[in-house]
């Protein structure tokens, strides 16, 4: 499989690193486009890949396309991009709130395209995937998607492109929830006595092994926090004042507005 990247930032070099030596040989057959001839160079010296800071014919050459740009970078660089585009090309986009059909009509119409919203733990390899194709998306073009992206984590196919948004409010924003938590624990902590370094140290083994106790457990998250909740304890404690002060509900309505923000997104930079 050979593939191209258009964008050589964060996601698009964790993707490379994943792929590189797995998915195909080790750089071989990876070509990453990028107008940052810094990036270009950083990724060429450590995955062997071929580069360029413009398209070229070698785009024509590649079985998918990985769009990997800001939004609002997306309509000019697809434009520029659509004469180096082939009907038996696949395009996956990672690029945030950016639709299917708008991609499509930026591509004259080119049909066999895939949306997904990765999330920043792919540059670990412990990313997750929210993915949704286009009804002309062929099987091994969603078996080539789906290898790309499982090359830094897992995947979560979803029935509906629309689905994306709230894929993007859960999972794709979902890592700034997690740092957000642990900074209010590591100030706890501080408020508390212990040093910032303690607190955190603190704070993120829970949060590891809190996690990884719910991948392991086939029961519910509900039932798994019940059995750290003794009535009249301190665990019952800090859930009684996060139920009063309405927490849950609050963080309920901040991925709410990160979903409807997501739709903002296809609506501002998907116009005419």
């Amino acid at each position: 499989m050979k593939i191209a990247f258009i964008g050589g930032g964060n996601m698009a070099t964790a993707l490379v690193g994943g792929l590189a030596g797995k998915v195909t040989e080790r750089g071989a057959n990876i070509h990453v486009v990028d107008v940052n001839p810094d990036s270009l160079q950083k990724l060429q010296q450590q995955f062997g890949v071929t580069t360029a800071t413009e398209f070229t014919a070698r785009l024509s050459q590649c079985d998918v396309i990985v769009l990997a740009i800001k939004p609002q970078q997306a309509r000019e660089a697809v434009a520029a991009l659509q004469p180096f585009i082939g009907a038996h090309q696949l395009i996956l986009s990672i690029v945030a709130g950016i639709r299917i059909a708008d991609l499509s009509r930026w591509l004259d119409g080119h049909e066999a395209i895939v949306r997904s919203m990765p999330n920043t733990p792919a540059l670990i390899g412990k990313g997750i995937s929210g993915v949704s194709a286009s009804d002309k998306v062929s099987t091994l073009q969603r078996a080539q998607a789906d290898s790309i992206l499982r090359a830094v984590g897992s995947t979560v196919w979803v029935d509906s492109e629309d689905k994306i948004d709230a894929v993007t409010a859960v999972s794709g924003s979902g890592p700034a929830y997690v740092f957000y938590f642990l900074e209010a624990m590591e100030q706890a902590a501080l408020e508390m006595g212990l040093s910032s370094d303690e607190g955190m140290e603190l704070a993120k083994a829970t949060f590891a092994g809190a996690t990884e106790l719910a991948q392991r457990s086939d029961e519910p998250v509900s039932l798994l926090r019940e059995r750290v909740t003794s009535k009249g304890g301190t665990t019952y404690a800090a859930l009684v004042s996060l139920e009063q002060s309405g927490v849950k509900a609050a963080i309920v309505t901040a991925l709410k507005a990160a979903a409807a923000r997501g739709k903002e997104l296809g609506d501002e930079f998907g116009k005419d």
